[in-house]
């Protein structure tokens, strides 16, 4: 049995310990906000916060996981007030959605190390967006 705490709230999971956070979050736990995307850690489409750093889930195994405090977009902000979300919606950002939310969570473990510079959080953003929405991503943290 693995101790987890998702969102905030304590969770219990029997998986083998070498499972990848991805699917024990989207399989198990059914938080199906965080995406598969490449399955190497390349493209940050299953970004998580891991005790507020930014982490792609598809390479942390079970095991390092434990007793950390694991965000997904699903406790963001379960309003959606969250600044980058807000920036994400005025700008219309997504076109598919496909890799918004990785991008939304790299991005709040950036926006609070760059204390609310949007192009420092535009800097730090290694995330790939195969819909090319770049110039929206942009746009919106230019507004933060």
């Amino acid at each position: 049995m693995t101790k987890l705490v998702v969102n905030g709230f304590d969770r219990d999971v029997e998986v083998d310990e070498t499972t990848p956070l991805l699917w024990v979050l989207r399989d198990v736990l059914n938080l199906t906000g965080t995406k598969y995307g490449c399955g190497i850690g390349a493209c940050g489409a299953c970004t998580v916060l891991l005790d507020g750093t930014a982490n792609r889930s598809c390479s942390v195994p079970l095991k390092e996981a434990a007793g950390r405090a694991i965000t997904t977009i699903e406790g963001l902000s379960p309003d959606s007030s969250h600044p980058l979300q807000q920036a994400w919606i005025e700008n219309q950002v997504p076109q598919c959605g496909f890799c918004q939310s990785g991008m939304l969570m790299a991005g709040a473990a950036a926006l609070e190390s760059a204390e609310g510079d949007g192009s420092k959080v535009a800097e730090a953003l290694t995330n790939i967006c195969i819909c090319g929405t770049y110039q929206r991503i942009r746009e919106a943290l230019d507004q933060l």
